[in-house]
Parts: structure tokens; C-alpha cells; sequence
């Protein structure tokens, strides 16, 4: 996997957490998560077809989705409630559609969020797949952006220099 395919998501994850929340991101240094869970609570997850194919989670502990959303939608939001649920969908509809602007050339479709609340989420789009993690500081804590994605027509998502690619 290159870094072009990578890229997209931090910059786009950078120009939403801006342009909607007023904050500054940091992206750590990407890793490959071989098991594909998440130790997060909360998780968006995106699906991608077309030439680029695949999966992209959003995923948060509890208090720094609340903190994001809330902040996101200008109001404090009950992790119980529907709002909270699109607000973190939203979040992740926004980066994911970002990202998926920058894939020059390339037919790409994203689907609608769906959001799931509890620990060790797995994400996989096939038995060989990897997730490609960055994870992410902003001023309302600490989140991951889960990538699983290849170009269509490829047999395997991410090699094992994936991570140190981007």
C-alpha cells in the first residue's frame, strides 16, 4: 500500500476537525492492526466501492466522542440519543468523503455511516485484509481512523510495509 492511498484520510481528517470543530488535529504515526478490533466504544463505520474498495471506521472512547459530537453539533449530546449517533455518522460521512475526493481518476462510492457502541469492534472486509491505523489527538481527546481499503482488482489490501508507507 502507498501513501497516496493513506493520505487522504489524514488530510481530510485534518480539513473536517478545522472547518466543523475548530480544532487542530495531530496524526500520530500510522501502525497495522492485524487483528482488525478497535479498543474504542464508540465506532462509525463507512463502506467504499468501486475502484477503491473497502472499510473506514471512526472510532472513540466514550468521553472523546461525547466531547466531539457535542461540540460538532453545538449542543451537549447524550451518548444514548439519536443525535449523538449522527453527529459521530456525520463526522465520519464528512472525512470519508473528503478522502474519497482526493482519490483523483478513481470511481469511488461511499455508503451511509452506521455507528456501533461497544468494545473490540472488528473491522474486515476479507480474511487476508489489515487495518491501517492512525490515530489521532485533537483538544477533545484521542481517536483512531481505521482504513481497510484496496484498489479494485487487487487480491490483497495492504502489504506488511503498509503502515510505514504513509
Amino acid at each position: 500500500m502507498k501513501s497516496d492511498m493513506i493520505m487522504p484520510f489524514i488530510t481530510s481528517v485534518q480539513a473536517v476537525f478545522e472547518t466543523m470543530l475548530h480544532m487542530r488535529v495531530e496524526v500520530g504515526t500510522p501502525f497495522l492492526n492485524k487483528d482488525g478490533c478497535s479498543n474504542r466504544d464508540v465506532t462509525a463505520i463507512i463502506g467504499m466501492s468501486g475502484d477503491i474498495q473497502g472499510t473506514v471506521g471512526l472510532s472513540f472512547r466514550l468521553d472523546a466522542a461525547v466531547r466531539t459530537a457535542s461540540i460538532f453539533a453545538g449542543c451537549q449530546l447524550d451518548p444514548g440519543g439519536a443525535d449523538f449517533v449522527d453527529a459521530v455518522g456525520e463526522l465520519a460521512n464528512m472525512i470519508s468523503g473528503g478522502a474519497k475526493a482526493k482519490f483523483k481518476d478513481k470511481s469511488v462510492s461511499i455508503s451511509c455511516p452506521s455507528v456501533v457502541m461497544g468494545k473490540e469492534i472488528a473491522l474486515r472486509v476479507n480474511s487476508d485484509s489489515t487495518c491501517v491505523v492512525l490515530p489521532c489527538t485533537c483538544d477533545s481527546g484521542e481517536f483512531q481512523i481505521e482504513v481497510i481499503i484496496r484498489q479494485a482488482g487487487t487480491a490483497k489490501a495492504f502489504g506488511p510495509d503498509a503502515a510505514k508507507a504513509a
